[in-house]
């Protein structure tokens, strides 16, 4: 009967102690919850306090140096993201953040949690520390992915020492140049039709100190052109003619004809024959230096729009959109891929310039409106559509002095843009010393900071005419310019895009 009782109150302590234990678990919970917010809180709370001051300490430096990075040092982080082994390294960096974090909530769940748990609370608390685990783990491997695709899609496009071997010296990556030269082209590579047509052809000459930019548009239509000294004005010593009825001479075709004849351009690869040639030919043409190049592809253009969520224009008279009789309404809009592709390449009831002019400013509000956030959550697909799209022959060496640059242009710089279109210059027949006067007129006016644009008009001697150096002869016969009737002639001025660009 005694013993019978004893056994009773053992019992009844075993269960006692069970009640207890099990009632500690929310308590452990809720440190091992306060240590993966704030590193060290249970190590402290069981009288760990060396570890734990030290977990504290390290948790406090990371978070410190975080927040100074980002409100101090934005510029620097700037150019530190656009070099590989900086992304490599931050990637490497966030999985082993990752790893220390998780060792910290099951290590801090170990310390606290309590003895002689039944298995339906061992059970619960082990879920809910993988539940907390998985919870710091989704966002540090969100971050180490999305610095892999950026480093990814830095990789492919843009190559160690550029796709022309050229070595840049990081002390002075200008080379002490005043101006860097960006050659912008927008490639045409339709289902359609064979081969690269560049459709939209822009040097932006940019002040290295500054940021002041000067855009140089260049039509696509353009003949008579005198090409680039050796292979090339050997094959056409009196301007380019083309190669047959397909591809009749004009300045659009250099680039595929590059492509397709590498006799033209010896020694260049496959992919770089056509930037190559069209930069010596451009840069003969406007009488400047042409440093890089960047090609968009206009179709995976649409890619890169959608992937930032659309765009935002103020459209000031009815485009039409599609085949279907599609229209883009005025208004203020946000147009989707396709529909900003159609706004930037529509001629209907318009002409080439009129769309030249569309373009720049479709450039100007994708530029304005790319911001950090924007990047950051739609990135897997601004990479991708990066990828298909862009080709380039700027090395990455080059890139952090770019970023120091591209701010100063974004940050209030002037942005003029000049275009030799007609009634200022005939198409089929160009004044091609006009053309080299007034782009170097329009770059040395900006260099020495003036605010009024250069006043050259069209005179007697800037009338359309060719000029000796460049006529291909008396054996061609020009097309006319396709001008519509009544449209006013321009006097030259480089023009601001804030003014030009509707908002």
């Amino acid at each position: 009967m005694a013993s019978r009782s004893a056994e009773r109150t053992q019992e009844e302590r075993d269960a006692d102690r069970s009640t207890s234990d099990d009632s500690g678990l929310p308590r452990a919970l809720g440190l091992t919850l306060a240590s993966a917010l704030v590193w060290g809180v249970a190590h402290l709370a069981t009288g760990r306090r060396l570890t734990g001051g030290l977990l504290l300490a390290l948790y406090a430096t990371l978070g410190a140096a975080g927040v100074v990075a980002w409100t101090v040092f934005q510029d620097d982080l700037r150019q530190l993201a656009v070099q590989p082994d900086w992304i490599t390294g931050l990637s490497a960096g966030f999985l082993v953040l990752g790893l220390v974090w998780i060792t910290v909530v099951v290590r801090s769940y170990q310390l606290v949690r309590p003895g002689g748990l039944r298995l339906p609370a061992r059970t619960a608390g082990a879920a809910a520390v993988a539940v907390l685990c998985f919870a710091v783990a989704v966002p540090v491997s969100w971050a180490a992915h999305r610095t892999y695709l950026y480093q990814d899609a830095l990789s492919s496009i843009f190559r160690v020492g550029g796709a022309n071997g050229r070595q840049v010296d990081t002390r002075d990556p200008w080379n002490g140049q005043s101006r860097v030269n960006v050659l912008l082209l927008g490639g045409d590579a339709a289902r359609n039709r064979e081969g690269v047509r560049t459709d939209s052809m822009t040097l932006a000459s940019v002040d290295t100190r500054t940021g002041d930019t000067v855009l140089l548009s260049l039509p696509r239509n353009l003949e008579r052109f005198q090409m680039p000294p050796g292979p090339a004005r050997d094959r056409f010593p009196y301007g380019f003619t083309g190669d047959g009825p397909e591809t009749p001479g004009l300045l659009n075709e250099v680039y595929q004809y590059a492509e397709d004849h590498p006799d033209i351009i010896p020694g260049v690869p496959k992919n770089s024959r056509g930037p190559e040639l069209l930069k010596a030919t451009i840069s003969g043409i406007l009488g400047q230096r042409v440093d890089y190049y960047i090609l968009v592809d206009m179709f995976g253009f649409a890619d890169l729009i959608d992937a930032m969520g659309g765009v935002r224009l103020r459209i000031p008279e009815p485009i039409p959109y599609g085949t279907d009789g599609g229209v883009l309404q005025p208004g203020h809009r946000t147009l989707k891929g396709k529909e900003a592709l159609w706004y930037g390449r529509s001629r209907t009831n318009s002409d080439d310039y009129t769309r030249m002019g569309r373009q720049k400013c479709l450039l100007r509000a994708i530029a304005q409106q790319a911001d950090p956030q924007t990047v950051l959550t739609k990135f897997d697909r601004l990479a991708a559509a990066a990828k298909r799209t862009l080709s380039t022959d700027i090395p990455q060496e080059l890139l952090p002095a770019l970023v120091r640059l591209s701010g100063k242009v974004k940050n209030g710089a002037r942005i003029d843009s000049l275009q030799f279109v007609p009634p200022l210059i005939a198409t089929g027949s160009p004044d091609f010393a006009l053309i080299r006067r007034l782009a170097a007129q329009a770059v040395s006016k900006q260099e020495a900071g003036a605010t009024s644009s250069p006043s050259a008009t069209p005179s007697p001697s800037a009338s359309p005419s060719t000029s000796a150096s460049a006529s291909p002869g008396p054996s061609r016969t020009p097309r006319a310019d396709r001008t519509p009737a009544g449209k006013r002639a321009s006097d030259a001025k480089p023009v601001s895009l804030d003014a030009t660009c509707p908002s």
